[in-house]
């Protein structure tokens, strides 16, 4: 039983640090800037689920309730760009291309967190992923110093939404230590102006 308690302690902690801090597009406070967390790609292009949290950022964008977005993912190798493939469909969705800002390491929920707020410069922002990994990209944000409100998009319970369910209960562990051991990312490299560009942009 103590085991089955620990093994629950992340999860829990989770759940609490998000709090009531999840939203929908129609209701999450107007912020200036919301971040997209990559989630993969099919033949250069974003996979449906990465597609439709880029769904989300623009119908946020058309509405007024955000005025730029970082777009944050992989680029560890020079065939495999997530951040310009967000950034394309974006465009074609209504967002002008100025105000969009690109994360080129973001590696994991951690590094995409502590790079908006050290790199970036970004204070506050809404998050844009599934709703089964926008409760641990709130809490890691938040420990990373950026106030954090989530918007969790909906989709169908396939076998990937299944996949990703139970990939976040090992997710979770992982989580907790970045948040109690707050390590670097990956790779941090010097302050970055892009999203205070967008905004004067944006005016």
């Amino acid at each position: 039983m103590v085991l089955c308690a620990l093994a629950l302690l992340p999860s829990t902690w989770m759940f609490t640090a998000a709090g009531d801090r999840l939203r929908t597009t129609a209701d999450v406070p107007r912020t200036e800037v919301a971040m997209v967390f990559g989630a993969g790609l099919w033949r250069g292009e974003p996979s449906p689920y990465l597609a439709r949290r880029l769904d989300a950022a623009a119908e946020l964008y058309r509405s007024g309730r955000i005025k730029v977005v970082l777009v944050t993912g992989d680029n560890s190798r020079e065939e495999y760009d997530e951040p310009d493939a967000m950034r394309g469909y974006l465009t074609e969705h209504g967002v002008p291309d100025d105000r969009i800002v690109s994360d080129y390491a973001g590696f994991d929920t951690w590094d995409s967190c502590v790079r908006a707020k050290k790199i970036f410069g970004v204070d506050r922002a809404v998050l844009i992923s599934q709703g089964f990994h926008i409760r641990r990209a709130v809490a890691l944000c938040q420990e990373a110093g950026v106030e954090s409100y989530g918007v969790g998009v909906q989709d169908r319970h396939d076998g990937t939404w299944y996949y990703g369910a139970t990939r976040e209960l090992f997710a979770a562990g992982k989580a907790s230590l970045d948040a109690i051991f707050e390590p670097d990312p990956r790779f941090l490299g010097p302050e970055e102006t892009g999203v205070d560009t967008a905004l004067a942009s944006a005016g």
